[in-house]
Parts: C-alpha cells; sequence; structure tokens
C-alpha cells in the first residue's frame, strides 16, 4: 500500500515538473520569435546583431529614423529575398542599443527571422519602443557587449557578424581598435554604418571623414565594408543594402552580377545609393596612418565647454 502512495506521488511529480517545464517553454524573452521561445533550429546562415547608436549626439527625430529604419529594411522584400537565398533560408538577429561604455541596452534578444510573418513581427517590436539617449560614445564597448551576445546563442551560425551604426568616434572605454581585434579574433566579422550627419546638441564632438574613421579602426574581417549615410533621407535605403550584403556575406563589388565594380582598385565600390556615395570594403586602407584615438583625444580638449558627458 505504501509503495502505490510512493508511486503516485512520483507520477504526480512528474506531471507538475512537465506542465512547469512547458510552461517556461512558452515564455518568450526579448521580443516576438526570439531563439530562446522557438525550438530552435540546428543552423542559421547569418547571426547579426545590430548595434545602434544612441549617443546624445543625437537628436530625438534621429533616434525615430533609426528605428524606422531598421523595421523597414527587415521587413523589405529583398532583404527576405536573400534570406531565402542562404543554404538554410533563415538568421537569427538581435538588436542593441549603445552610447557609453555603461550603456547597452538590448532592445530584441536573439530571434530566428525566417518568413514574411517571422520579419513583420521583429518590425513591429522595434516600432514598439523607443530610444533613449545616454552620454558619451563607447563604440569598443558596443562591439565588446555584442560579441558576448553570440556565446549566449543556442544553435549554429554559418557567420556571425556585427553591424554597427554611429555618428561619432570612440571617446570612452578601451580603446576600439582593441576591441575590434579582438572580435575579429574570434571569428566575428564587423561592418560599419558611419552617418555623415549632424543635428544633436553634441555633434561637436563628431570628425570629419568618420567614414575613414570607421574603416580604419572600427571595421574588419573577411568581407567586411562600410556604407556611408550622408542624409538620414537615405538611412532607410542605406540600411537595406547593407542587411542585403551581410545576409549573403558578399563585400560591395565582389559578388556576381551587374553591380561589380570592374576595378578591384577602385576606392569606393558598388550598391550605389540614390545620393552617389558607395559602399567601402575594409580591403581598402587610407594611403595615410590613421590615428583611432582621435576621438579620446577631441574629447579631452573640448569636454571642459560642456556642462556634461556626450
Amino acid at each position: 500500500m505504501g509503495e502505490n502512495r510512493h508511486s503516485s506521488c512520483l507520477v504526480a511529480l512528474a506531471g507538475a515538473l512537465a506542465l512547469c517545464a512547458a510552461f517556461c517553454a512558452g515564455l518568450s524573452f526579448g521580443g516576438p520569435g526570439s531563439a530562446q521561445a522557438q525550438s530552435a533550429p540546428a543552423a542559421v546562415d547569418v547571426a547579426l546583431v545590430l548595434a545602434v547608436d544612441v549617443s546624445r549626439s543625437m537628436a530625438v527625430d534621429e533616434l525615430l529614423i533609426q528605428r524606422k529604419g531598421y523595421a523597414a529594411a527587415i521587413a523589405d522584400p529583398a532583404v527576405l529575398q536573400a534570406i531565402g537565398y542562404g543554404a538554410h533560408g533563415r538568421i537569427a538577429v538581435s538588436f542593441l542599443e549603445w552610447a557609453g561604455q555603461g550603456h547597452s541596452q538590448l532592445v530584441l534578444d536573439w530571434t530566428v527571422i525566417e518568413t514574411r510573418e517571422d520579419a513583420e513581427a521583429v518590425a513591429a517590436h522595434l516600432l514598439a519602443g523607443r530610444s533613449l539617449g545616454a552620454s558619451r560614445t563607447s563604440i569598443s564597448g558596443a562591439i565588446r557587449s555584442a560579441s558576448a551576445l553570440f556565446e549566449r546563442l543556442s544553435f549554429d551560425a554559418e557567420r556571425r557578424v556585427i553591424d554597427i551604426s554611429g555618428d561619432g568616434p570612440n571617446n570612452e572605454g578601451l580603446p576600439v581598435v582593441a576591441a575590434r581585434d579582438a572580435a575579429v579574433e574570434q571569428g566575428i566579422v564587423i561592418n560599419g554604418l558611419p552617418l555623415m550627419t549632424r543635428g544633436g546638441a553634441y555633434s561637436g564632438f563628431s570628425i570629419d571623414g568618420l567614414d575613414r574613421y570607421y574603416q580604419a579602426c572600427v571595421v574588419g574581417g573577411p568581407t567586411s565594408f562600410v556604407v556611408p549615410v550622408w542624409d538620414w533621407a537615405e538611412f532607410p535605403e542605406a540600411v537595406r543594402r547593407k542587411l542585403v550584403m551581410e545576409i549573403g556575406g558578399v563585400a560591395p563589388g565582389h559578388g556576381p552580377g551587374p553591380s561589380s565594380d570592374p576595378d578591384p582598385a577602385a576606392p569606393y565600390f558598388a550598391d550605389q545609393g540614390a545620393s552617389g556615395k558607395r559602399a567601402l570594403p575594409v580591403q581598402f586602407r587610407p594611403a595615410e596612418p590613421y590615428d583611432c584615438l582621435i576621438g579620446e583625444k577631441l574629447w579631452e580638449q573640448r569636454r571642459r565647454n560642456f556642462d556634461f558627458d556626450r
């Protein structure tokens, strides 16, 4: 009789644990369709961290343009087509907003995109929230935070890519070259979207030739490239083109098709946007040595003129 009661208790306990596991499996963290909530796929073609600058040099309307631009690009037919062309037909994305070395906000945790519905759910999640600006600019901190996200992947990724955008140089934390080199050594590719714009209250900490800075100091890894944005009106299109190239794993001008530039020595390659500007592959290096500490030096020179940090 005692043995029967003991067996019944074990069965009841097993049932309770099963219900608990089923409940926990239904929980979602970080947005719709997150990888933690889905049954993990065997592999994705690319795991992509979208790392977006929200430092105080960005105006409020510019922060909104960024959210809308990424949302529109993710659900764009050309991006969905690029996903479908992959060997696995799916990618994983996460969305990280960053500023100073102490500010890194995960807006969207790892989420698999395989269908149009997946992409539209991610876009809706990005549009549902709003970005909050913070002090200083630590590109190195953003790279380190983004790199750490790859350690949480629950499935294999053929490629790991950090897509980092920003409107100024690193001025806080670890030197950006050290963070970049550490990420590249781990097999991570870093692509850049330098914002050649002025509008925030602290744009005085920006530099001319930010695209060259990104190219020399931020971007790295095979097929890596830079897509400069000169005007906010072209931002959504620039993000769309950049995502298509990243998902395909092809540097501008190096892929098949009529968009390829026949001159491999040209500093500006294919995928020309409406502004007439082109993407720069990282393999093209400035002729002169570049000072990758220019942001830190500029901060030290000008910080006394401001009441609080950028």
